[in-house]
């Protein structure tokens, strides 16, 4: 870390990967390069690509205060007919909703094994 930059307390949950939603589905990597590159260095940019992940991508810093920068300055930026929404990423909150489908998942399994064997609960 160079000694010009500003030793500023990152809030919780800042780290080098940044969430990016409300994407123009025509934009490409290198739009996105060119805009959060003035920001820092950028280790990798990820668009999504599948009908569910279409409009979004992740954006990885070699920095965590130049992610933090980004986000400051680009959340709410109007891009290609759009206004970007850039978040920090939280894998806890992926990992628990997919934790939670999961459950509800095997609690559909389930009921349907004791239908299928006409096991009653006791209630």
């Amino acid at each position: 870390m160079s000694l010009s930059r500003p030793t500023t307390k990152l809030p919780p949950g800042a780290n080098r990967i940044l969430f990016v939603k409300n994407l123009n589905y025509q934009i490409t990597g290198d739009d996105l390069y060119e805009l959060f590159g003035r920001y820092g260095g950028i280790r990798q940019i990820r668009l999504g690509n599948e009908p569910k992940t279409r409009g979004t991508a992740f954006v990885v810093f070699d920095d965590v205060m130049d992610a933090k920068n980004a986000l400051d300055h680009l959340n709410g930026f109007h891009m290609q007919e759009r206004y970007i929404v850039v978040l920090y990423h939280m894998p806890a909150k992926q990992d628990a909703a997919a934790a939670k489908a999961e459950l509800a998942r095997r609690e559909e399994e389930l009921a349907t094994l004791k239908k299928q064997h006409d096991i009653k609960d006791d209630d």
